[in-house]
């Protein structure tokens, strides 16, 4: 049996995210041979692919970029934070990132499909995934077309990659308001722009519930109309990008600071790792 140094087993488990124990026992099985021990570390974490299925991946990171009008914000999940901090993960994301804006994949399914060398994204997940011994998978793909944009990726732990990103798409020329707009997108999680944009469903929904809790409340059947539509701008408020209040000045609208700025949104996306 070959003697592994420790001074190895660090070394490559820093290059490929793997597991202390399963390094140091694929290093032993090959001789101390990094080569051999990283095609063993690939063979046993292909069969336990199937076998992490199920598994769940609130860990990750989120990486954004943009060219020539276009943007995209994807977020890569794993298992553990010790694999979302790992060079070879982070750099995996890089490279997913890249494949993504050069398809111009505006969803995940898109994305898994477009190619990335002589594979698919689908199949280097796969591949880096039975190295690392976690699932990861690509959970989430946006793609914004914009003149201009404003990208913005936050830190929640400074020892991880950013676990928030969001994609601001304007038209306009302040782009010290625009990050601020896109840090308080980051902040605030608007699901729409405006409040044209919320799915009638989901606004009868509102509105029936609210006309119920005002009814439970003992209000004046008169009364209901006026205090149903007030309860409901509340919500387009919570909802709607263009109708919050601004994070750095409550006072003002988004809509209002965006005018006061010169600047219109073309569309937005924002990711929270595991959200």
């Amino acid at each position: 049996m070959a003697n592994v140094s420790l001074e190895d087993v660090k070394k490559l488990r820093e290059m490929l995210g793997t597991g202390m124990v399963d390094t140091k026992n694929a290093l032993t099985e090959a001789g101390g041979d990094m080569d051999k021990a990283i095609e063993i570390l690939r063979l046993k974490g292909a069969k336990g692919n199937a076998k992490r299925a199920d598994r769940s991946t609130s860990e990750g990171l989120v990486a954004a970029t943009e060219s020539g009008g276009h943007a995209f914000l994807i977020e890569l999940a794993c298992e553990t934070d010790f694999v979302a901090k790992n060079e070879k993960f982070i750099a995996l994301a890089d490279r997913i990132l890249e494949a993504v804006a050069a398809a111009q994949a505006g969803d995940a399914e898109a994305a898994l499909a477009a190619p990335l060398g002589d594979q698919t994204v689908a199949q280097v997940i796969e591949d880096e995934a039975a190295i690392i011994g976690e699932k990861v998978e690509l959970r989430r793909v946006a793609h914004v077309e914009a003149p201009q944009f404003s990208i913005y990726l936050h830190k929640t732990n400074k020892d991880l990659p950013p676990q928030v990103g969001v994609v601001l798409g304007y038209t306009g020329s302040d782009e010290e308001t625009a990050r601020s707009i896109a840090q308080h997108i980051s902040f605030a999680d608007p699901q729409y722009l405006s409040r044209d944009d919320v799915p009638e469903d989901a606004v009868e929904r509102e509105r029936a519930l609210v006309e119920e809790i005002s009814r439970n409340e003992g209000k004046p059947d008169a009364a209901l109309p006026k205090i149903v539509e007030g309860r409901l701008g509340a919500f387009f408020k919570q909802v709607a990008l263009l109708e919050q209040d601004y994070a750095r000045d409550n006072k003002l609208s988004i809509q209002q600071v965006l005018d006061q700025a010169g600047l219109s949104v073309n569309g937005f996306a924002r990711f929270r790792v595991g959200a």
